[in-house]
């Protein structure tokens, strides 16, 4: 369901566009907001340097576009965006922008910059015939932290931009530990982002998850462990969504996984126990041992450079338990990686409200820019931003899931943790706002709504409940009415959308 401040907010930007007609520089700002607006949702990946961002973004993609070495290409900022056709654009700092070549090698993508260093360069624009990017434009950074200066200061400072036309509107952050720089980007972007210290537009991906158990064939699980520790860390919590284990080497050649590396896989599957384990001790020792298998030493680096060596060992396993086909493998590889709940937490999170985190993104950078240059007419459309701020529930939602994960409200942890499931935080559908199973239908999640409903006023009217949470509480009191009233829907299509009214009544703005 389109977000009804999507438009108040691009009605907004186009009467900007028409007050500030005279001022060309102005016009191009506010026509990369509407541009903000229209489009789809930005998500950047982020992290230190070597923390896996292209391999990542490969996985997320199921092709290998990104530059995964050290060139010069992995120290610019790239969008990938959905076109009809293969290009590559690069946009110089000065200069017009101009096409690069580019051709496949071994499947992967390599492009050159040719005479122009990354320092040269401003951004890369990569427009791809992708279906994983018809909802969603993906944005590759260079390492924060790098040796380089400049490359550090490249990603960070288009990472935390304030109010920007090309900013991001959430950011994925890989960490392989939870080190002091992590933190500090991540303080960073939540003072930069979205609203003031918002934090539901951020989650973090301990990556290259398989590293964190020595690549035994349980790693993952270690890794889910030390994962929800994480999560659980007070001051991270303030600052990022949830935290999830990712093997992204091994998600990227299962969404890429080709037939002779599946037969190649097959046949180390086959060897018998004794030969397999030896085989596996170690990637050295995989890697120069002859004689155990038929696999020329040149395709056994192959397949560790793809796969790693806990790669290739859960791919015996797999195998070995029924995985008789490259399909069957690569979803098995895929489910075993922790990329489908990245991209769960990307769906429910980010994609669900897209709308509403490019409002709450362009908004304040339309506010400050008419605020530095005002002129007749501007006080008006400043009114109609604040308008739709105080006025708009998905946007309070997201301010107070913000402020729950801080410790912002005098209230029980069991009741902020009740609060966050109702606004939003564990997912969108009715049925888990209210704590049911996803599928749950109607009648079912309108009485535990109403169950709720009644638990929420009481304590919203109750003389002991401080101020700030009673605030809190006529948030989550609007989110349950909401809930109600689609499952209401649900049952009668005649019923206006969020108000449980005859049709002959017409609530005011």
């Amino acid at each position: 369901m389109r977000e009804p401040a999507l438009t108040d907010a691009r009605r907004v930007a186009q009467e900007a566009l028409a007050l500030y007609a005279d001022d060309p520089a102005t016009r191009e700002m506010i026509s990369a907001y509407d541009r903000r607006l229209q489009g789809p949702l930005r998500i950047a990946l982020a992290g230190m340097v070597k923390a896996g961002k292209s391999t990542l973004l490969n996985a997320l993609l199921g092709e290998a576009l990104a530059a995964t070495d050290a060139g010069e290409c992995t120290r610019v900022v790239t969008w990938y965006r959905r076109a009809d056709s293969p290009s590559i654009t690069l946009h110089p700092r000065q200069g017009p922008p101009r096409r690069l070549p580019f051709q496949r090698d071994n499947g992967r993508v390599v492009l050159e910059l040719g005479a122009t260093t990354a320092e040269e360069v401003d951004w890369i624009d990569v427009g791809w015939p992708s279906e994983s990017l018809r909802s969603l434009i993906l944005i590759d950074t260079p390492g924060i932290a790098s040796l380089s200066t400049d490359v550090s200061a490249r990603a960070h400072g288009f990472l935390t931009q304030r109010s920007g036309a090309s900013a991001a509107d959430a950011v994925i952050y890989l960490m392989r530990h939870l080190h002091s720089s992590d933190r500090g980007f991540l303080e960073a972007f939540r003072d930069v982002s979205v609203g003031a210290s918002l934090t539901v537009n951020a989650v973090a991906v301990l990556s290259r998850a398989d590293e964190v158990g020595s690549a035994r064939i349980d790693s993952l699980v270690s890794a889910g462990q030390v994962a929800r520790r994480y999560a659980d860390d007070t001051e991270l919590r303030s600052l990022v969504l949830d935290v999830v284990p990712v093997a992204g080497l091994l998600a990227e050649a299962a969404r890429t996984l080709r037939e002779t590396e599946f037969r190649a896989l097959a046949e180390i599957a086959a060897l018998e126990r004794a030969a397999r384990e030896n085989l596996l001790v170690s990637a050295d020792r995989f890697a120069w041992v002859a004689g155990v298998t038929s696999l020329s030493e040149h395709r056994r680096r192959d397949l560790l450079s793809r796969f790693g060596l806990f790669g290739i060992r859960l791919s015996a396993a797999l195998i070995r338990g029924g995985a008789n086909t490259s399909t069957a493998l690569a979803e098995g590889l895929v489910e075993q990686s922790g990329l489908h709940a990245l991209q769960a937490l990307v769906r429910d999170h980010f994609r669900a409200r897209a709308d509403t985190l490019k409002v709450y993104g362009v908004l304040p950078g339309l506010e400050e820019l008419m605020r530095e240059r005002p002129r007749r007419g501007s006080d008006i459309l400043l009114a109609e931003i604040e308008r739709i701020f105080a006025t708009t529930h998905s946007l309070r939602e997201l301010a107070v899931l913000s402020r729950t994960r801080a410790g912002g409200y005098p209230l029980p942890a069991e009741q902020i943790a009740e609060a966050e499931r109702i606004v939003g935080g564990a997912g969108g559908t009715m049925a888990v706002r209210v704590g049911l199973a996803d599928g749950a239908d109607a009648p079912a999640v309108r009485a535990r709504a109403e169950e709720l409903l009644a638990r929420w006023r009481a304590l919203a009217e109750s003389p002991l409940t401080e101020r700030t949470a009673v605030g809190l509480c006529h948030v989550v009191i609007r989110s349950l009415e909401q809930v109600a009233a689609e499952t209401m829907r649900a049952d009668s299509p005649r019923r206006s959308i969020g108000r449980l009214l005859p049709d002959d009544v017409v609530l005011p703005r």
